[in-house]
């Protein structure tokens, strides 16, 4: 199959969120224009846009799934800006350079959280994994890729959140999940949905 090409790529905006057009020849001749978002600053995404998969993946984030000792699942409810109103999801934040994965969901979850992950004797984490390749949020609109770290986790103290971060934290016992999902107004990150609605209803069991 002939492929769209790239020809250009243009910041059209700057800030925390950068905007870009990339402009395609379609197989067909016509020229497409097509807009996108990316944390990343222009010479970076255009180097990894122009890649053409042959990069390591790598990811820009976490989200940490936890569960407690006693089958109850780690979610928060945060303020979140664009929606302008409380929505759940598992905890997940942004990932430091070269940080590793499962120490930046620990990190995110003392932050947002207070709890942390169940670790040995040695502070070493256990029964916890991360995904073996990152996912991506939105393929349509954006390049942020994200981590799933599933992992095993614990009340460890007081969350230290950001002055702008406004997070409430909360278990949700297995076998009450089926009733969240019915009753539940708040909007829901598609990966809490997910991961929630496959646990209270397994699609291949």
């Amino acid at each position: 199959m002939k492929m769209p090409e790239l020809k250009t790529v243009e910041q059209v905006s700057d800030g925390w969120l950068k905007k870009y057009v990339l402009t395609y020849d379609l197989p067909d001749g016509r020229e497409l224009p097509y807009e996108v978002v990316s944390r990343k600053a222009l010479q970076r995404y255009e180097d990894e846009v122009r890649d053409s998969g042959t990069a390591e993946p790598s990811s820009d984030a976490v989200c940490v799934v936890g569960h407690t000792a006693d089958d109850a699942f780690l979610l928060i409810r945060e303020f979140r800006y664009p929606m302008n109103r409380m929505c759940v999801a598992f905890p997940a934040g942004l990932r430091e350079a070269d940080e590793d994965v499962v120490e930046c969901a620990a990190r995110e979850l003392r932050e947002e959280t207070g709890y942390d992950l169940v670790r040995d004797e040695n502070g070493r984490p256990v029964n916890a994994r991360a995904s073996l390749q990152p996912g991506y949020s939105s393929l349509g609109m954006g390049d942020e890729s994200i981590a799933m770290v599933f992992a095993e986790v614990e009340r460890v103290g007081e969350p230290r959140a950001e002055s702008t971060e406004f997070i409430e934290a909360f278990e949700l016992k297995r076998e009450d999940i089926p009733r969240f999902l019915a009753e539940n107004r708040d909007p829901l990150s598609i990966r809490c949905q997910l991961v929630l609605e496959m646990v209270a209803n397994p699609p291949f069991a």
